[in-house]
C-alpha cells in the first residue's frame, strides 16, 4: 500500500493537491515510480509479451495480474492484452488455440501454464451485441487500447503493464481505487450487471481475496439486481462455483454471498433451509466444510468439488431423505432418491458435471452404511473407493453437532488395525453391529422335488 500512495501522491495530485485527470488522458506511471518487476512475472508470459511486440504489435499485461503485482500478492495467472487480431495471435504460437464464440480469445500453452491472449475490444454494439434483457451475446467487437479499458469490469482490472517502456496505464481511475480500497464497475452499474451478471459473483470474489469494500452504487447494483443470475447457463455457474469456493477463501466468500443475495439464485434448494436456520447444524456443517477446504488449500492439498458439493446440498438431502423414511421408505434407497431428486434439481441451476455428482452421491449413500458395520460390511465398506470421503463426511458431521463421536473414532481406530484386530473389532460389537441383523435368505428347493411334492 506504500507503493500506492507513493504513486497516488506524486502522479495523481496536482499543486492544490485535488485529485484531477482530463477525459481520455491515461494515468501513465513510469517504470521508476512503480515496484513491478519483469523478475516478478512469468517468464512464459514475458516470452508472449516480447514475441507480440517483435512482430509489430501492441503488447500489455492486464487485468489482474497488474492489480495483484501493484498489491504485493502473487498473481495465479498472467493475463496479455494486444492489438492483433485473434487469428494473427494464433499463427505467431505453435502450440496455441484459438478458443471462444462469444470472446473470442488464444490460449498459448507452454506445459501446464497457459496464457490467455485476448484483442482490444471495443464496447458492444446496442442491438446488434446484446439481447433485449442487456446482456453480452457477442463481444468480438474490436479496438483500441482505450476502448478497451473501459470496457472492462473494475477500475481495478483495467490497468495496463506495457512491455514497451515497463510503465503502467489507468485510464479509468484504478490506481485511485486501489489507493482507496474499492471495487468500482466501470460505468453505469445496471447497463453492466445487464452485460454480465456474472459480475456479481466476481465482486465477492475481490472483496473476499483482496479485502478490499464496495463502491456504493456497485454495491446496491448487486442488491437489486441478484435476480439476473437466473438467465445465466447453469455450466457457466459451475465454473464460478469452484472459483468462489475453491479459491482459497471459501468461507468469507460464502458469507458474501448470502448477504448479497447470490446464494439464493445458484442454490436456492439449501437457502431456503438456511434461512429457517440461519445459527444451527445446516449453516455449522457448511461452514465447518468451507473452513476445512480453506485450510486444505492453504497447505497445498488436494481439494475436490464433489466433497464441496456434498457440504452444498447435504441438508436438502438429509431432510428429503427423513421424509421417505418417514413415508415407509428404508434408508439406502430413500437416500439415494433423495440425492437423485436434490442433484436433478440443482443442475436446473448449476451444472454438476457427472464426475463429480457420482462421487458426491457415493459420499451420502456411504453414510448409512457406515453405521452398519456388522459381518462383512465393515471390510465391504472400508475398501469401498470412495470411502476415505465418506469417512472424511462422517467426521464433519460429527463435528457440525451429530451425536456420531463414537462411530468416528471406531471408524479411525479400524482404518489403522492389522486385519487380525479389526475383525475382533467387528466381533466386538454384537449381533447387530449398529444395525439390523440381517435376514436370512430361504433356501430354493430343487426342482425335481418340489415337482414330486406337487404330484
Amino acid at each position: 500500500m506504500l507503493l500506492l500512495n507513493k504513486i497516488f501522491n506524486k502522479l495523481i495530485k496536482g499543486k492544490n493537491g485535488n485529485i484531477h485527470r482530463e477525459a481520455g488522458v491515461p494515468l501513465i506511471v513510469p517504470r521508476a515510480e512503480h515496484d513491478i518487476s519483469r523478475k516478478q512475472i512469468s517468464q512464459h508470459a514475458l516470452k508472449v509479451l516480447y514475441t507480440l511486440k517483435d512482430a509489430g504489435f501492441e503488447a500489455y499485461l492486464v487485468g489482474g495480474c497488474v492489480r495483484d503485482l501493484l498489491l504485493g500478492h502473487e498473481p495465479k495467472d498472467f493475463d496479455v492484452a494486444t492489438n492483433a487480431l485473434p487469428e494473427q495471435i494464433h499463427r505467431l504460437f505453435r502450440r496455441s488455440r484459438l478458443i471462444g464464440r462469444r470472446f473470442k480469445l488464444v490460449h498459448v500453452h507452454f506445459g501446464r501454464e497457459v496464457i490467455e491472449v485476448a484483442t482490444f475490444r471495443a464496447p458492444p454494439q446496442g442491438g446488434t451485441h446484446v439481447d433485449d434483457q442487456g446482456r453480452i451475446m457477442q463481444d468480438n467487437v474490436y479496438g483500441n487500447l482505450e476502448q478497451d479499458a473501459w470496457r472492462r469490469d473494475f477500475t481495478v482490472n483495467a490497468l495496463y503493464y506495457s512491455i514497451k517502456d515497463f510503465s503502467i496505464i489507468d485510464y479509468t481511475g484504478g490506481i485511485d481505487d486501489l489507493n482507496a480500497g474499492v471495487i468500482r464497475l466501470i460505468g453505469d452499474v445496471e447497463t453492466r450487471y445487464r452485460e454480465d451478471p456474472v459480475r456479481m459473483l466476481r465482486a465477492m470474489r475481490f472483496v473476499a481475496k483482496l479485502g478490499l469494500k464496495l463502491d456504493k452504487k456497485t454495491e446496491a447494483g448487486i442488491f437489486k439486481w441478484s435476480n439476473l443470475l437466473a438467465d445465466i447457463p447453469p455450466a457457466r455457474l459451475f465454473d464460478e462455483t469452484l472459483k468462489l469456493y475453491l479459491s482459497g477463501n471459501a468461507a468469507v466468500t460464502h458469507e458474501l454471498l448470502c448477504h448479497y443475495g447470490l446464494f439464493d439464485q445458484m442454490y436456492p434448494q439449501t437457502a431456503a433451509l438456511l434461512h429457517q436456520e440461519e445459527e444451527g447444524y445446516p449453516r455449522t456443517l457448511l461452514m465447518k466444510a468451507l473452513e476445512n477446504t480453506d485450510r486444505r488449500i492453504d497447505d497445498d492439498k488436494p481439494v475436490t468439488p464433489a466433497f464441496l458439493f456434498a457440504a452444498l446440498l447435504w441438508e436438502p438431502v438429509r431432510q428429503r431423505t427423513q421424509l421417505l423414511t418417514e413415508q415407509g421408505l428404508p434408508e439406502i434407497p430413500a437416500i439415494q432418491r433423495a440425492a437423485s431428486e436434490v442433484i436433478g434439481d440443482q443442475i436446473q441451476r448449476v451444472a454438476i458435471p457427472k464426475r463429480y455428482s457420482l462421487v458426491t452421491r457415493d459420499i451420502w449413500t456411504m453414510q448409512p452404511r457406515l453405521i452398519k458395520r456388522q459381518g462383512k460390511r465393515a471390510f465391504r465398506s472400508l475398501l469401498h473407493p470412495k470411502f476415505r470421503a465418506a469417512y472424511d463426511f462422517l467426521a464433519l458431521r460429527s463435528d457440525a453437532g451429530e451425536p456420531l463421536a463414537e462411530l468416528v473414532e471406531w471408524w479411525t481406530s479400524f482404518q489403522e488395525e492389522s486385519a487380525a484386530n479389526q475383525q475382533k473389532m467387528v466381533d466386538a460389537l454384537g449381533s447387530d453391529g449398529g444395525g439390523k441383523k440381517p435376514r436370512r435368505r430361504r433356501r430354493r428347493r430343487p426342482a425335481a422335488k418340489k415337482q414330486q411334492s406337487e404330484q
